[in-house]
């Protein structure tokens, strides 16, 4: 991972942009960021809920993904000095799992926003570790009216 100077949010910061709470937080820093892209960073624990006999599972590298898209939301409405409203899937177009992490590997999760139209949001995600493609997926957000 790199050095904590290069990250833009993390620690309780981070938690205060993403509605997940711990034990179930999958990310652990925001390193880039721009409207139409986040780049993230997670290093998995032996006692993350969703480490099966030492790999991170396919739910967790989607759960992953997910939470990076919070994080977007959650700093896009930070910039604009407002409270970010809560988002869902709504639907997942299409996930490949390629390969399953290890503990205490590191994953770099980048989301680029293709299209955002009323509140609802068509991602495209990715997720790699130590330069190896781990998992993509295409997903389809949408935020909840305030």
């Amino acid at each position: 991972m790199t050095s904590s100077e290069n990250h833009i949010a993390e620690g309780e910061f981070l938690l205060s942009l993403i509605p997940q709470k711990t034990p179930f937080v999958m990310v652990d820093s925001l390193v880039e960021y721009d409207e139409k892209r986040l780049v993230s960073h997670y290093t998995i624990r032996q006692n993350n809920i969703l480490v099966r006999e030492d790999f991170f599972t396919a739910p967790g590298l989607i759960e992953n993904m997910a939470q990076t898209i919070a994080l977007h939301t959650g700093y896009k409405y930070f910039l604009l000095n407002k409270p970010a409203p809560t988002g869902y899937i709504g639907a997942i177009k299409s996930t490949e799992v390629l390969k399953l992490p290890k503990v205490d590997q590191t994953l770099v999760t980048t989301v680029d926003i293709l299209h955002d139209i009323m509140d609802v949001t068509l991602v495209k995600a990715k997720i790699e570790c130590e330069g190896t493609l781990l998992a993509t997926s295409e997903m389809k957000t949408a935020l909840a009216k305030q």
